[in-house]
């Protein structure tokens, strides 16, 4: 029977080939893909992700063959980003303690959760995409937190890449607020692979410096004490399965992350490069 997956993807900017390479795995496998953003808006690729000629600055060599810049290209091209599921629309909002009515406003937010769990049910996956715009509309989204806590209370698998993982790490219980991914192993954008310049994001004028926080800090904190963050620096791909989670570092790992979300699917890979 064929898989469903969810993949979440940022207006503000996604990595071509950490779509297209997962993309390519469903595709081979006949895994039907609904896509879905923040508010609805169809995703737009980074440029510089759509070129062979880009020289990635901390790698000092080009990150994108012909061959996926040209994936990368037809697909922008295509009309299959178009009309995604609204998160905004899907995941109720959480209320202001302050708010008036609060108790009852919390009574109504926890009930429309029920819904996003049934609206999912169908679901065997979520896959959240990397790039430098997840910094902005996904990281600490609280409703793309709470779609991806219902995959894992519904026993899904959740996966994530480069600057994606970052939703696993600030995606926690309202109550004890530890992270998901803790005690678990993952990968995620390697402190080697910051920019110290040029960071930027679709639709603004604002390009910073570097990435306004290290997320593998961030993920070796959440992991503690008794998971870890593996950055395999100097290794050419890095991709880690500790069941429910799948994570991919960054670019190059795009295809073998999709490849591991299959194995995970088909054939109940539940432990990976660690």
């Amino acid at each position: 029977m064929s898989k469903r997956i969810l993949v979440v993807v940022s207006e503000r900017g996604y990595w071509a080939e950490e779509l297209v390479g997962p993309l390519a795995a469903f595709d081979e496998r006949g895994y039907q893909v609904t896509f879905a953003t923040p508010t609805g808006k169809r995703a737009r690729a980074l440029p510089p992700s759509l070129a062979d000629d880009f020289v990635d600055p901390p790698l000092g060599r080009t990150v994108t063959t012909p061959e996926v810049a040209k994936m990368g290209r037809e697909l922008e091209a295509s009309t299959r980003l178009q009309d995604p599921w609204d998160i905004s629309a899907l995941v109720p909002e959480r209320p202001y303690t302050s708010d008036a009515g609060y108790l009852r406003l919390l009574e109504d937010y926890n009930r429309d959760l029920d819904q996003v769990a049934e609206a999912i049910a169908g679901f065997d996956a979520i896959l959240i995409v990397g790039g430098s715009g997840p910094i902005v509309d996904l990281a600490n989204n609280a409703r793309v937190h709470d779609l991806i806590l219902a995959f894992k209370s519904a026993g899904k698998l959740v996966a994530a890449e480069c600057y994606g993982v970052a939703c696993l790490a600030f995606a926690r219980d309202w109550d004890d607020r530890a992270s998901i991914i803790a005690g678990k192993h993952v990968t995620g954008h390697c402190k080697e692979y910051d920019y110290k310049d040029g960071t930027g994001f679709l639709d603004t004028d604002f390009t910073m410096g570097p990435p306004p926080y290290p997320l593998e800090y961030i993920l070796r904190d959440a992991t503690a004490p008794h998971g870890a963050y593996h950055g395999n620096f100097g290794r050419p791909l890095s991709v880690i399965v500790d069941w429910p989670f799948v994570t991919g570092r960054s670019t190059p790992d795009s295809f073998l992350t999709g490849n591991k979300i299959v194995e995970v699917l088909e054939q109940g890979l539940r432990r990976y490069g660690w």
